[in-house]
């Protein structure tokens, strides 16, 4: 992407959670909460399966910032989080960014993330996040 944002952009990734990826996530995190590993304990609990570690499924918002979405430069000054729904491993989800609003004379923008499951149109999370990049965000 090399066009400056505009208000009403639209940015989208799809992404799939693996166990392994889990595993490796609690490792680092040291997060070994049984609901992320252990189905038996996780069949009594309301999600009735494991879930994805809630700092871990806004990862995502981490790999496009840095990655895929004006990288260069890229600098999160901020990010929050409302989990709606629980994010489980093998699902099909897209994770959509929708530029807010603009912040010129800072060089940053502020984005609505989310993530959707694809399947069933479902939204899990939303949130904001602000950015600075004074490569691209110039105006």
């Amino acid at each position: 992407m090399v066009d400056k944002p505009k208000v009403g952009d639209i940015f989208m990734h799809d992404f799939i959670f693996t166990d392994e990826q889990i595993y490796s996530y609690a490792n680092i995190s040291g997060d070994s909460n049984p609901i992320h590993f252990s189905e038996e304990y996780a069949e009594m609990t309301i999600f009735r399966r494991c879930i994805v570690h809630g700092y871990f499924s806004i990862s995502i918002f981490s790999k496009v910032y840095g990655t895929l979405l004006y990288p260069d430069g890229h600098i999160l000054i901020s990010q929050t989080a409302k989990y709606i729904k629980p994010i489980f491993t093998g699902v099909d989800y897209t994770a959509v960014f929708t530029t807010k609003q603009l912040f010129q004379d800072k060089n940053r923008v502020l984005y609505l993330n989310e993530i959707i499951e694809k399947t069933t149109g479902e939204l899990k999370i939303t949130g904001e996040a602000i950015l600075m990049n004074k490569k691209f965000y110039k105006w």
